[in-house]
């Protein structure tokens, strides 16, 4: 027998939630193939089997908290010989949606789904392993019996996500898992769709929180409670960038590779702010203040499995075409479930962008123990004042939530002014 064990979960993470059993007691696994998926505040790790052989036990359900090293479940080595001479004739069986790997979920930002949004191959019809879904989506179409990939996503680049599930359930329109596909219903035949019910009045449902949410409300009421919380304001006219970014979008994205976004600009102003104003690119530990010569650019990305926050590492090194390359890089991996702690920790300051969701002004919360962060947010046509006349403009707000035990409230609003410059002139970014 070999124990399959919690691996080494990362900086500072000691325990983790047992999120989802991918093989069940009895199930044959060859050696690297993924056995159960924790839940840790920051990613999802699947654990894979370091022997082929056949799960014998599960010593944990699904839900449980565990610790590094913990026993999850025993595999028989033994058994392994046997379940391959008998896997000829389940193979051609068809695997439940629930054994696809993890994905994190859709970035928030279009950016970041714009810049890693996968071209579709229409060449074969897709599997559902094949088809890009959330975890939530994958756990409703296997208690609904159905496969995702008869469901059409409506999430970016096509990925499945829960109400899609719900809906085709409603609708009826999904095929149940391993099931021939039925002759088509013409609509006339079809039967009328029930209304559906509304919940009882006064019902109410109840979810445990997952690890990922506990350590976020955490590490919230911690920003709020450890630091001098602060906001400053400020707006930017986005003509000029919004108008060097249609010039130059598809001549980048042809000779580079690459989706050129809103976001390598702001990330290469900030960077420039905070070499300004380095304070703001500081930390506090006890009585002193430890100022980063360098910048790991945080971009908070939210999914529905909660937020996280990758960082480009020494973002203040790299020009916007690099920064946008990173960007798309990161998105990929949030987007895929493939997130690593080198992409969660050693961040130095934090972007957000709320604008995507329609917000017009927001006070963003600090990435502690980051000591600023900028929120961004939605670009809405305004009347503005220029040379004395009265002009429709493209406007965004912008915020800078900073703690006040360090950060003044002059080298704040003079940073947003920092960032407010180069937008407006972004050429001025290439010869600073």
């Amino acid at each position: 027998m070999v124990s399959i064990k919690v691996p080494p979960l990362g900086e500072s993470i000691v325990e983790a939630t047992v999120s989802r059993w991918m093989k069940k007691q009895g199930d044959a696994v060859a050696t690297g193939e993924t056995i159960v998926e924790l839940e840790t505040d920051k990613i999802t790790v699947e654990v894979p089997a370091p022997r082929a052989g056949v799960l014998s036990s599960q010593a944990v359900a699904e839900g449980a908290i565990v610790k590094v090293e913990d026993v999850l479940g025993e595999l028989d080595e033994a058994a392994a010989g046997a379940a391959a001479g008998s896997s000829a004739a389940p193979a051609a069986e068809a695997r439940p949606a629930t054994d696809t790997p993890s994905a994190t979920g859709s970035p928030p930002t279009a950016e970041l789904a714009e810049a890693a949004s996968p071209k579709p191959d229409s060449s074969a019809p897709a599997s559902s392993s094949e088809v890009k879904s959330s975890p939530a989506a994958r756990r409703t179409a296997a208690d609904a019996g159905v496969d995702v990939a008869n469901i059409t996503g409506t999430g970016r680049g096509g990925v499945v996500s829960k109400p899609d599930v719900v809906e085709h359930v409603a609708g009826g329109v999904s095929k149940p898992l391993a099931a021939e596909t039925p002759a088509p219903v013409s609509q006339e035949s079809a039967p009328p769709r029930a209304p559906a019910s509304a919940p009882p009045r006064g019902s109410e449902t109840r979810e445990k929180m997952t690890t990922r949410r506990k350590r976020i409300a955490e590490n919230l009421l911690q920003s709020q409670h450890a630091t001098a919380h602060l906001t400053t304001f400020n707006e930017i006219d986005m003509s000029a960038v919004n108008a060097l970014r249609e010039r130059m979008r598809d001549r980048v994205e042809k000779e580079q590779g690459v989706k050129l976004t809103f976001m390598p600009f702001f990330v290469k102003a900030a960077c420039m702010a905070l070499e300004s104003y380095p304070v703001v690119n500081a930390q506090i530990d006890g009585d002193t203040i430890v100022y980063k010569h360098y910048v790991n650019m945080g971009i908070a990305v939210a999914s529905e499995a909660g937020l996280v926050v990758p960082n480009i590492k020494d973002a203040h090194r790299k020009g916007t075409i690099e920064i946008a390359r990173d960007i798309a890089a990161v998105a990929k991996r949030a987007r895929d479930g493939k997130l690593g702690m080198d992409d969660l920790t050693g961040g130095t300051f934090t972007i957000t962008n709320g604008g995507v969701f329609g917000s017009l002004v927001s006070t963003p919360i600090i990435n502690y123990p980051q000591v600023g962060i900028l929120g961004l947010h939605k670009t809405q046509e305004r009347p503005v004042a220029v040379n004395g006349q009265v002009e429709i403009r493209p406007m965004m707000y912008i915020a800078l939530s900073y703690d006040h035990r360090i950060v003044d409230g002059q080298q704040a609003v003079l940073f947003l002014v920092r960032i407010k410059e180069l937008i407006e002139d972004p050429a001025s970014m290439l010869i600073s």
